[in-house]
């Protein structure tokens, strides 16, 4: 196939690395429109809609007064605790930096060192992660509430231990790529107008 476009730009989400390869021998262009911050910013509001309605759909508790901790503050975890905000939820974010913790407190959030992270899990209704790296391993679930909602928005090999949040029988959802279930058309239009941008 890159055979046949030699000399000429591939605009593509998610490339793998073979292909970029073979691309680069081919002497073809190669734009990832997944590696554009607008893109990638765009996509966060779908991600945080999509779990609000994960969230809604599998508890049995309004979302209104409810603790909700988040752990991380990148562009998921900024947009949506923006949104359970203005739905009235307690937020506490929960991340390593000085700076982020900083920017927390800015917006009117809870913040909490992560590293610290042990016995004051148990107060949350629900924990949702969008850091891919572990965060929530067999230690910590311990102190996690039987009834905690827990819910990983990162890519694999995500931020807590499913092995042993299945042992433990928590409620858990794993929500992965949430904009193009949530809202296909929306997301499609995103990435349509990326495109549109790129070749402007």
């Amino acid at each position: 196939m890159l055979e046949n476009i030699k000399k000429k730009t591939l605009i593509a989400g998610s490339i793998k690395e073979d292909i970029l390869k073979k691309a680069i021998k081919q002497n073809v262009k190669v734009i990832d429109i997944m590696e554009k911050e607008e893109l990638a910013v765009l996509n966060t509001i779908a991600t945080a809609e999509g779990a609000i309605e994960q969230m809604i759909s599998n508890t049995d508790t309004i979302l209104q007064g409810s603790k909700v901790l988040i752990l991380g503050f990148g562009r998921v975890g900024k947009i949506f605790a923006k949104k359970l905000d203005d739905l009235s939820v307690e937020v506490t974010c929960a991340v390593r930096k000085k700076e982020d913790m900083a920017w927390i407190k800015a917006y009117g959030y809870k913040a909490i060192d992560i590293n610290t992270l042990g016995e004051n899990l148990s107060k949350y209704d629900s924990i949702v992660n969008t850091v891919p790296n572990l965060i929530l391993d067999k230690t910590r679930l311990q102190f996690v509430n039987k009834d905690c909602l827990l819910m990983d928005l990162a890519s694999k090999p995500g931020g807590m231990d499913e092995e042993e949040i299945r042992r433990k029988n928590l409620k858990f959802v794993w929500a992965l790529a949430l904009p193009g279930k949530v809202a296909p058309t929306t997301t499609a239009e995103f990435i349509k107008d990326t495109i549109f941008n790129v070749l402007v």
